[in-house]
């Protein structure tokens, strides 16, 4: 059986200053997991990743000559964004659909998926950032969190995000205020403001762990899925941020 890694490290030793993760790149799910008695009609929904960020995160990479740490397995496996007291950090229920391989988990079972997975991510991140420290080059390091958002949430029935990217962010403005502005600035995209998520670092867990802890300047962003159908839309919008940032 080929085991897939918790964490996919592009390009660890760029030199550029933003240092970028994705913390929903994949809808992997081990195979011992059985799909979490899922069909594969669920796990191509955003219940198992954020839907295009992954494409998004590899073309900053490159546009930016930066490291990024892919989180390579499902969010409804365990949610690497979550802190691990959070209910949802293994999501028994996700936008209206019950996920059955997590009801009624043991705590020791729970314990095996934050020890295979949740760690290692976490740990491939900081392996970036401290390397980056140790090496003592002199260049700012800035924390770039990429994500992806529904149109609309279907089992809550929210109505439509008009946002077609977003910024969220916490008491540090530093680094979101002059981007919100650049993103603005031509007039033909809408741009949120914390919405319609904010950071919360009582609920999400990798900006505040990794950057907020280190005083470093970051950002997290979404992008809306309907942006984000292929490979060339991916590109354009990366191509658009890293302009921004």
């Amino acid at each position: 059986m080929n085991l897939v890694e918790p964490a996919e490290i592009l390009r660890p030793l760029a030199t550029g200053r933003y240092v970028i993760w994705c913390d929903h790149a994949s809808n992997h799910i081990p195979a011992e997991l059985h799909d979490l008695g899922l069909p594969q009609s669920e796990l191509q929904r955003h219940i198992a990743w954020d839907l295009g960020a992954v494409g998004v995160t590899r073309a900053l990479s490159e546009l930016l000559n930066a490291p990024a740490i892919l989180c390579n397995t499902s969010r409804l496996v365990i949610d690497c964004n979550r802190q691990l007291h959070a209910r949802d950090l293994i999501p028994e229920i996700s936008d209206g659909t019950l996920i059955p391989g997590n009801r009624t988990l043991t705590p020791l079972v729970k314990s095996a998926r934050i020890d295979r997975w949740f760690h290692p991510y976490h740990d491939a991140i900081e392996s970036v950032l401290r390397q980056r420290e140790s090496a003592g080059t002199g260049v700012e390091t800035i924390a770039i969190s990429i994500h992806s958002m529904t149109p609309c949430l279907t089992a809550a029935g929210s109505p439509p995000r008009p946002w077609q990217i977003a910024l969220s962010s916490y008491l540090d403005r530093r680094l979101t205020d002059p981007v919100l502005a650049a993103l603005r600035r031509p007039g033909d995209v809408i741009v949120g403001d914390n919405e319609p998520y904010d950071l919360d670092p009582a609920v999400d867990y990798s900006t505040p762990f990794h950057a907020l802890s280190r005083g470093l300047r970051h950002l997290q962003v979404e992008f809306r899925q309907d942006e984000l159908p292929d490979a060339a839309a991916q590109r354009r919008w990366a191509e658009r941020f890293a302009q921004a940032l």
